[in-house]
């Protein structure tokens, strides 16, 4: 079995090529793309506790990050991606996404990275109200039951009213599933006439541009060890979203989005061998209720014919 795509060769070229279906592969990238995620999300924190300012590092992981982006782009011959027929619709996806990615840069900063990135779960579940409210695409007692449950997940995680989390963060991550949702919706609308090259290129260059105007204002010399971690965040970011986007060539997304909660994995490992953190029993009993809400959510897609690719990451 294979997938027919076409593949770009030029201006105004395209030629039809043969994608062999390859789980094993899919769900290789996936990993790939969460332990890279993983990694990045270190590597804010990093960026953060040694003075690199928010906007610097959003600035930085479009910068650096669109290094393998051309550099893809050039290997399957996709040069012509820069061009749309809706520019705006770019602009609108650019500003949710740069808004919901620095509130997620925030969430990592402010809080630990196992709760940062087990809140940051819930996208799944703000996507089924979304799609509800504004794609207005039926919902079964069965999914919003999962929502439900979900957000209950949620809440034992942040532990209102006896928790040692910073609230600001806690917001900034809530904040942060929520315009993942949002942008969900919004990929799932430009991906009617625009292909993901396009969407990501886009989105990449209207962030760079974006940032790059405060840049004069937050910009600061560094040192080598702190270039060294700016570079890597580009990087990491970079690569982790060629191999989200790649995964989804070879195998279905069913089959793929489940081993996204391998990034939650590395959150616990880097938080604990860097910082010395271990997450708090309600973070794990939080976490297994989202993911499993989460899970059944994808599951009611695929079985409804309706499963869609996740949200692009931070």
């Amino acid at each position: 079995m294979c997938f027919r795509v076409r593949l770009r060769i030029g201006p105004g070229v395209t030629a039809a090529a043969s994608v062999p279906q390859n789980r094993l592969l899919g769900i290789s990238l996936r990993i790939g793309a969460a332990t890279s995620f993983g990694f990045m999300a270190a590597m804010i924190k990093l960026g953060s506790e040694i003075g690199v300012s928010l906007v610097e590092l959003a600035f930085y992981r479009f910068f650096f990050g669109l290094v393998p982006l051309l550099a893809w782009m050039a290997m399957t011959r996709n040069l012509g991606a820069w061009r749309t027929k809706r520019p705006m619709a770019h602009v609108i996806r650019g500003i949710i996404g740069l808004s919901t990615m620095v509130c997620g840069f925030s969430a990592v900063i402010w809080l630990p990275l196992a709760e940062a990135t087990t809140i940051n779960f819930a996208v799944p579940l703000f996507a089924v109200i979304l799609s509800a409210l504004i794609l207005h695409e039926p919902v079964g007692r069965h999914r919003w039951s999962a929502v439900a449950i979900g957000f209950v997940g949620v809440l034992v995680v942040m532990r209102p009213g006896g928790t040692e989390l910073p609230p600001v963060g806690l917001a900034f991550a809530v904040a942060a599933a929520f315009g993942g949702a949002a942008v969900t919706i919004t990929i799932r609308q430009i991906g009617r006439t625009e292909s993901t090259p396009t969407t990501v290129l886009w989105f990449t260059l209207f962030s760079i541009a974006a940032t790059g105007l405060f840049m004069p204002v937050f910009a600061r010399g560094h040192d080598g060890a702190t270039w060294a971690i700016l570079v890597a965040l580009g990087l990491f970011g970079g690569v982790g979203q060629l191999f989200l986007t790649s995964a989804l060539r070879f195998a279905p997304v069913s089959v793929v989005v489940p081993f996204d909660y391998t990034q939650l994995v590395w959150a616990v490992l880097l938080g604990w061998l860097i910082w010395g953190r271990q997450p708090a029993a309600t973070t794990w009993i939080g976490g297994a209720v989202i993911v499993a809400s989460g899970l059944y959510t994808l599951y009611r897609e695929h079985k409804l014919g309706r499963e869609k690719p996740g949200p692009e990451p931070l």
